[in-house]
């Protein structure tokens, strides 16, 4: 009986202390209007945070402007330049009919181990469509791999074909499939009438001109010949990718200090030669750990005496800057 009268005295408080809250009248603030001058003085003291993070002075790179196209010869601070610092394969960028390692995967070996495991292969050509194969159809046709083993093919228009944009093509069970699924996830505009117009033209072309693969091929060869005993750099791409990839022969242990070098090195180039080069730097979103280098990309638009000139650079500089 006496736990009985206890619970009610306490379910009786209860109730009263909620009563009160609600029967409260709630505290506002007295309202006072800023004066002009209080709102001018709150204003000039706000300092808004940055959107970035500041850019630390080591980051800072005074990266050269290109004044005209980036054809196999440009503009930069009114000096004409050799130009291997842009990907332009077939040399199409100023042609006057159409206004990462290079390293090649092993397409034929990756499509055995797709049918014993039994798994998908997504294809990104944007280095290879155009460049290899017998007709430029990429890296299939360079295997002889049946285009139907390869479940979806990607690749940018912006290297060989001097347009912008890209493509993705694949069966037309996928092709259905990723339509159907992939629209809640995946914006895309289609392409502009004028970069579709082009790519359809650039194709036509190198339909026409099969020619222009073998003189591509010569001048990457050239270059690898050329560059085969660079003081203190070393090729580690395919013979036959047009992006040609030097590394350190030894490293300093050091990324930075590496890169440092490399960077050196472009900037010479440029100065002293008219040659523009340009160093990578790795991403920390790369999945293999490259080692950095400069990347050089043979056009079939550079004569030879283009090719000659930066093996000459090259060679020299890198002899002054590493040994």
């Amino acid at each position: 009986m006496a736990s009985f009268s206890a619970r009610l005295v306490a379910e009786g408080l209860l109730i009263a202390v909620i009563v009160f809250q609600l029967s409260r009248k709630s505290y506002k603030p007295p309202k006072k209007a800023l004066s002009k001058k209080e709102v001018d003085e709150l204003c000039d003291e706000w300092e808004p945070e940055p959107l970035c993070p500041p850019i630390k002075e080591s980051a800072r790179i005074d990266a050269p402007i290109l004044e005209s196209a980036a054809g196999p010869h440009t503009t930069i601070d009114g000096k004409e330049v050799v130009n291997f610092a842009s990907a332009n394969y077939l040399g199409l960028i100023g042609n006057k009919k159409i206004a990462n390692s290079g390293q090649i995967a092993p397409l034929d070996e990756i499509i055995k181990l797709k049918e014993k495991y039994r798994f998908r292969v997504i294809l990104e050509e944007s280095h290879s469509f155009g460049v290899l194969g017998k007709c430029g159809r990429g890296l299939a046709e360079h295997y002889g791999v049946p285009i139907d083993k390869v479940d979806i093919i990607a690749a940018g228009m912006g290297n060989a074909l001097a347009t912008d944009g890209g493509f993705c093509t694949g069966s037309a069970r996928v092709v259905d499939h990723q339509r159907l699924s992939s629209s809640g996830y995946v914006f895309s505009n289609s392409l502009a009438p004028y970069l579709a117009t082009a790519a359809v033209s650039a194709v036509n072309y190198l339909e026409g001109n099969s020619s222009v693969l073998s003189i591509l091929r010569t001048n990457v060869a050239l270059l690898h010949k050329g560059l085969s005993g660079t003081p203190g750099l070393q090729i580690c791409s395919h013979l036959l990718s047009p992006m040609v990839f030097l590394k350190l022969k030894k490293s300093t242990g050091s990324l930075a200090a590496d890169l440092d070098l490399l960077e050196t090195i472009a900037e010479q180039a440029l100065k002293q030669d008219s040659v523009f080069i340009v160093a990578s730097k790795r991403s920390s979103l790369d999945r293999c750990k490259l080692p950095v280098g400069i990347r050089l990309f043979v056009s079939a638009g550079h004569t030879e005496s283009d090719i000659s000139k930066v093996c000459s650079s090259l060679n020299r500089i890198s002899s002054s800057v590493l040994n």
